[in-house]
């Protein structure tokens, strides 16, 4: 497909009803069929069917064709000033400028192999799409060389929608011999249609907005998660037979400890597991019930400058009031990385508090200051490695370290560490489930993924097995629920999940179980 057809050519420009990767077996034969919108239900789904995007935006006649490309291209030129988009102007005009189209990205992309190979998931495809946009829009000669391409409504609307192909992993940038960064042009481009024209998916705006008004982006208010930690103090003492207690907004201790406050709804055993931890090795920390300072979710990462830098201030502040040594990051992978590096490019010098992930901190415990029996985890465990831990901050042995001790049927996936595969859920799909997504993040984003997980349990499948995935973040412990429920794998596979916390607590010689098949 020729790019001057993303703007022109009418019907989907991939179809993928068919022709998907292959699954290992047991799943070689399974035919996977995705549900298209229709044009007429009034969403942008000609792109693939698929609608990411839950707006009906698509402008109505001539005028309104005619105000959405001029908005557009205001924002267009927006992203290239250096007033207005001072955090990441600099990589995104290098990633522009200096991809020589190798393509060498594109065995590295899970979603494009995980498609079949289907032109439009390539890397390059949308960073090209964005590139003849600014040559034109300069005026520049590459654009006589490289193409010019027609800016019009099918474009932008397409492109708004190929922005939430990508889940923003960057493993794409790890292969690239130059170390360009389509993952930034990706999120440059979802930051233009957020901040200039008002399109995201609602899931990530209207959570954000819901930390702003309530105070988290799972709608817990101050008061409601006082009152959760009690409950989840009593479920610890009906569990363990000891009362535990989960200490919050005590000053000065040396950390704030801020989990993803989706756990404290739907997954209360990783927060049960850190304190049990954190009990035993007596580690000096709180938890904060000041609004934002509760929940460390900041989807501002994922489109937009304006939320990023906000929620990150007000993550910083709750801190510095609480007059903690630092804050450490529980298991939340895009957390690590807006909290930890891009609050880097945000935070003011009266702001700047130590900032570290969980995961260092847990290998120290185990190593020493728990008391550990590895047979307790008698069962094969594999690592998911979440994007945000691994490729953007570096963390990449001290969780291998831990399940080295703690259990002893440990294996990899492959590839591993830095190379591995996003789960399919990075860059906010995780939390995008309205209209037909679901099916592009279980069939085509997750596929490598799952791909990865039944390779590596390839010696132990069966209903009657016990194998688990530990994933040390949230959003991608909620896409590995979703991708096994529509798979059957723990009925078929015997496959489960659970935080790299709760296998620590497992492996706990004065606890009861915390990992249950």
């Amino acid at each position: 497909m020729k790019l001057s057809d993303f703007a022109r050519k009418e019907g989907k420009l991939a179809d993928l009803e068919s022709g998907l990767m292959e699954l290992p077996e047991p799943y070689g034969k399974i035919s996977d069929r995705i549900s298209h919108l229709k044009e007429a239900e009034g969403y942008a789904s000609d792109l693939d069917g698929i609608v990411a995007v839950d707006l009906k935006w698509r402008p109505k006649g001539e005028e309104e064709e005619k105000e959405l490309v001029s908005r557009f291209l205001k924002g267009l030129e927006k992203l290239l000033d250096w007033e207005a988009n001072w955090t990441f102007l600099y990589p995104l005009k290098l990633s522009l400028d200096y991809c020589t189209r190798c393509k060498s990205c594109s065995n590295a992309c899970h979603v494009y192999l995980g498609s079949g190979k289907k032109e439009i998931y390539r890397p390059t495809f949308r960073a090209e799409v964005l590139r003849r946009l600014v040559n034109r829009m300069k005026g520049n000669l590459r654009a006589k060389f490289s193409g010019d391409i027609e800016v019009n409504a099918r474009l932008i609307l397409r492109l708004a929608e190929l922005a939430y192909r990508c889940n923003l992993c960057r493993r794409c940038t790890q292969f690239c011999p130059l170390g360009i960064d389509n993952g930034l042009i990706t999120r440059e481009i979802r930051k233009l249609f957020s901040q200039e024209l008002g399109v995201a998916p609602r899931a990530i705006y209207e959570s954000t907005e819901k930390q702003f008004r309530l105070g988290s982006s799972a709608g817990i208010k101050p008061e409601a998660f006082r009152n959760i930690v009690r409950f989840i103090e009593e479920e610890l003492y009906e569990r363990t037979g000891k009362r535990i207690r989960i200490p919050v907004d005590e000053k000065g201790s040396e950390i704030l400890l801020i989990h993803n406050s989706g756990d404290f709804l739907s997954r209360i055993e990783n927060v049960m597991a850190f304190a049990v931890i954190f009990e035993e090795a007596g580690v000096d920390y709180t938890l904060s019930s000041e609004a934002f300072g509760y929940d460390a979710v900041n989807y501002g990462a994922w489109f937009d400058d304006v939320q990023l830098s906000r929620i990150a201030l007000r993550h910083a502040e709750a801190a510095v009031r609480l007059e903690v040594g630092k804050i450490v990051v529980g298991e939340c992978g895009h957390a690590h990385k807006a909290m930890i590096a891009l609050a880097d490019r945000i935070l003011p010098e009266d702001c700047r508090i130590p900032r570290e992930s969980c995961i260092p901190l847990l290998e120290e415990l185990v190593r020493k200051r728990l008391n550990i029996d590895s047979s307790r985890n008698d069962f094969a465990v594999t690592l998911h490695d979440p994007c945000n831990i691994v490729r953007n901050l570096g963390i990449v042995e001290p969780q291998r370290r831990i399940l080295r001790r703690i259990c002893g049927q440990f294996r990899e996936m492959e590839p591993s560490g830095v190379y591995n595969y996003c789960c399919g859920g990075g860059g906010g799909l995780a939390v995008m489930n309205s209209l037909n997504f679901p099916e592009f993040r279980n069939k085509v984003s997750a596929r490598m993924k799952f791909s990865q997980i039944l390779k590596a349990f390839r010696d132990s499948l069966g209903p009657n097995s016990r194998n688990i995935v530990v994933a040390p973040c949230s959003n991608c412990r909620s896409t590995l629920r979703d991708l096994f429920e529509h798979y059957k794998a723990k009925e078929i596979c015997g496959i489960g999940y659970c935080g790299l916390a709760e296998l620590v607590a497992n492996s706990m010689v004065e606890y009861a179980p915390f990992v249950e098949f």
